[in-house]
């Protein structure tokens, strides 16, 4: 059974429109079909696409922190290593 929604899910576009090379929008995450077809999805849908959005943009900035810490030199800290 679908919980009823007393209020429409906002779109999460955040007008930058572009994508990255998998194809999902560097703005908002969503991929081509989830853009296009916001309107059509009911409330529940909806959430889940968000959700899936959430996923998507933690996964992407945990691997450009993950690229960052590689690239760092590991001789620059001056406490040294304490562990």
């Amino acid at each position: 059974m679908e919980q009823l929604e007393f209020f429409n899910l906002q779109s999460p576009c955040r007008g930058i429109c572009q994508t990255d090379s998998r194809g999902y929008c560097l703005g908002c995450m969503r991929s081509r079909d989830e853009r296009f077809n916001w309107m059509n999805l009911s409330p529940a849908q909806q959430k889940e696409v968000l959700r899936l959005c959430r996923q998507r943009l933690l996964r992407k900035l945990r691997a450009k922190r993950a690229a960052e810490l590689a690239k760092q030199p590991k001789g620059d800290n001056p406490q040294g290593d304490l562990f």
